[in-house]
């Protein structure tokens, strides 16, 4: 369960708080009694991708950005004859 806070006890006890929420526990921030904001875990950020990770392992058609035939078309277009 989140525990709320308001402001001023917010500003003055931050970073018992920021090691709360480093550990799991979610803090609410409120003002006037009025939730405001959520201080929450930072979760870890993706690792950055490798390029060239497919190479080799799939290829692309050398007409895959060619205009669609003409019977395709009509049928993206809502016409429902070939």
């Amino acid at each position: 369960m989140a525990k709320t806070v308001n402001i001023y006890e917010a500003k003055t006890r931050l970073s018992e708080f920021v090691q709360l929420a480093a550990a799991g526990e979610e803090i609410i921030i409120a003002k006037a009694g009025k939730p405001m904001a959520m201080l929450v875990p930072l979760r870890a950020a993706p690792g950055r991708r490798a390029i060239g990770r497919w190479s080799g392992q799939m290829t692309i058609a050398d007409d895959f950005d060619a205009p669609l035939p003409k019977s395709l078309l009509r049928l993206f277009e809502g016409d429902d004859e070939p």
